[in-house]
C-alpha cells in the first residue's frame, strides 16, 4: 500500500469514528426513561416551561414543540420560538425515532442530517399534560406543557427529579409564554 491510500485510509477510518461520536445518543447516568411509553399520546403539541440555555434556544421566548407521526415509524419535529432580540419567529424543523423499544421514552432526534442528540422522557403524568425530558447528558433538559404553564406541584416534583440527577437547576431558563400576534 502506498502512502497516499494510508493516508485516505486513515483520514476515512476517523471520519466514521468522528460521525459514530456525533450520532451517539444516550441518557445522563442515574436517568430512566419512561416505560411504559405511550408515543402517540405523545404527539401534539408542547410549551416549553423551562430549559437550559443553549445557543440554539439564546433569546427565545414562547417555545413550542409539535411532535406529528411521519413515515416508517418517524416523528416529525416543529420546534418554535420568538427571538426577542431579533424580533421575529423562529423555527426548525426536525425528525425524531425510537432509540429501541417504542414502548420506553428513549428516543434520538436529528435537526441536522444524520447527526442525532437523545431526547428522553424521564418523567410524565398519566394524562401526558407534563413532562421531564433530558438530553445525551447534564447540559440539556426541559420541562413541557401541554398548557403554557404547569402547577406547583409539578414543577417541585420535576425539579427535585432534576437535582437528584446532578442538574445545576438553578441555571433554568423559566421561558416566558406571552400571547404574540404571529
Amino acid at each position: 500500500m502506498n502512502l497516499n491510500k494510508f493516508y485516505i485510509a486513515l483520514a476515512l477510518g476517523a471520519g466514521a469514528i468522528a460521525l459514530n461520536a456525533a450520532c451517539k445518543v444516550s441518557i445522563p447516568k442515574g436517568a430512566r426513561a419512561v416505560k411504559p411509553f405511550d408515543g402517540d399520546k405523545y404527539l401534539g403539541k408542547w410549551f416549553e416551561i423551562a430549559r437550559m440555555d443553549f445557543k440554539f434556544e439564546k433569546n427565545l421566548s414562547n417555545v413550542s414543540a409539535r411532535y406529528t407521526a411521519g413515515e416508517e415509524g418517524l416523528i416529525q419535529v416543529e420546534n418554535r420560538g420568538y427571538d426577542v432580540l431579533k424580533k421575529k419567529w423562529k423555527q426548525s424543523n426536525g425528525k425524531a425515532k425510537f432509540v429501541r423499544d417504542p414502548q420506553e421514552g428513549r428516543l434520538k432526534v436529528s435537526f441536522f442530517g444524520p447527526f442525532y442528540a437523545g431526547y428522553n422522557v424521564i418523567a410524565i403524568d398519566e394524562a401526558y399534560k407534563y413532562a421531564l425530558v433530558v438530553g445525551n447528558d447534564l447540559r440539556y433538559i426541559w420541562i413541557l406543557s401541554r398548557e403554557k404553564s404547569v402547577p406547583d406541584s409539578i414543577k417541585s416534583t420535576y425539579l427535585n427529579k432534576a437535582a437528584e440527577l446532578g442538574y445545576d437547576v438553578g441555571q433554568l431558563v423559566w421561558t416566558s409564554q406571552t400571547d404574540l400576534s404571529e
